[in-house]
């Protein structure tokens, strides 16, 4: 068994395209559950409204990169309204009910064979990246191993990462941030000095949406497709491992957490992959072992809540909300 390889392996998964587009759909999550205190279980539908909206207005209606990566945002923006109208007035478990739902009835619609012409179906759609590609400044040749294509991806992906963490930490240090917190912790306390805390709510709301809709975008461009397959309830809850490793309340955590998670679940692949191949692991297939990793996770998840619940980067006076 290669280790050398393996760690490789792991340890390059740490600025992948993929690994980019999980940190913010997490940091869109750390807008609404770790700022905001608004339980959204459907982050993963807020991703596949990104990636679908890009996708059909590029090939249905032939616009532009930036146009359609534009009614990405805005077809966002109106999900999440749809979502909190009927919901932020309500406790919080109503919104958790209603998104996790909002998810799914946004996989099962894509999947629908009436709508196989616009949509896909259950095969998804294909070929929409090529006005991304065609703004590679890039030319061909080898960078850090990568070819063009692949190095400009990353170059985006992380640069939209960078951005959307510096608008959200100069977001939550300004006074609108601190309304945000004190929602949180107490919206009772924060609507008697006279907040509207039903339109901060709704704005969280937005704002981490739109974190979503970009990062589907991000995940499926490499990917030059797009399929309903990818937009499961797990993602949302991988996404919330990627928040609870990294830190609740924080603007780095999301992204630390993200990283630490993909390493960790391709090091664990490698290694059980290793044994089996090896045969020193007789009594696992390739395929038990890629479902055995995520219980390894998970049981390493159970350990960190229990030994640092506030996560790496966390605050434990953060983890004090209702």
């Amino acid at each position: 068994m290669d280790f050398g390889f393996i760690l490789a392996s792991a340890f390059g998964e740490i600025f992948t395209p993929t690994t980019a587009a999980y940190a913010l759909a997490a940091l869109g999550l750390a807008v609404h559950f770790g700022y905001s205190g608004l339980l959204n279980f459907g982050q993963a539908g807020f991703m596949a409204v990104g990636a679908y909206g890009f996708a059909i207005s590029t090939l249905t209606f032939g616009v532009p990169f930036f146009m359609g990566l534009l009614i990405a945002v805005v077809c966002s923006a109106i999900f999440a309204l749809l979502l909190g109208i009927p919901t932020l007035r309500l406790r919080a478990d109503y919104l958790a009910i209603v998104t996790i739902a909002a998810a799914e009835i946004v996989r099962y619609i894509v999947t629908t064979n009436q709508l196989t012409d616009v949509t896909g179906s259950a095969d998804g759609l294909a070929a929409f990246e090529l006005g991304f590609y065609a703004m590679n400044p890039f030319p061909e040749g080898s960078y850090l191993g990568m070819n063009n294509r692949d190095f400009f991806i990353r170059v985006v992906a992380w640069s939209v990462v960078i951005i959307c963490c510096l608008l959200v930490w100069l977001l939550m240090r300004s006074p609108w941030g601190r309304v945000l917190k004190g929602i949180r912790e107490d919206e009772n306390a924060v609507r008697s000095l006279g907040k509207n805390v039903y339109s901060y709510k709704m704005q969280a709301l937005i704002i981490g949406g739109v974190l979503g809709a970009l990062a589907g975008m991000v995940f499926t461009l490499p990917r030059g497709s797009v399929q309903p397959a990818n937009y499961g309830t797990e993602l949302t809850f991988f996404l919330y491992t990627c928040l609870l490793l990294g830190g609740l309340g924080t603007v780095l955590g999301p992204v630390v957490g993200a990283m630490i998670f993909w390493v960790v679940l391709s090091l664990t692949q490698g290694i059980l992959y290793g044994l089996i191949e090896s045969g020193a692991v007789t009594w696992l297939n390739t395929v038990q072992a890629g479902q055995l990793r995520y219980i390894l996770v998970g049981i390493a998840l159970m350990l960190l809540m229990i030994f640092r619940p506030q996560g790496v980067f966390g605050n434990k006076k953060e983890l004090a909300f209702a």
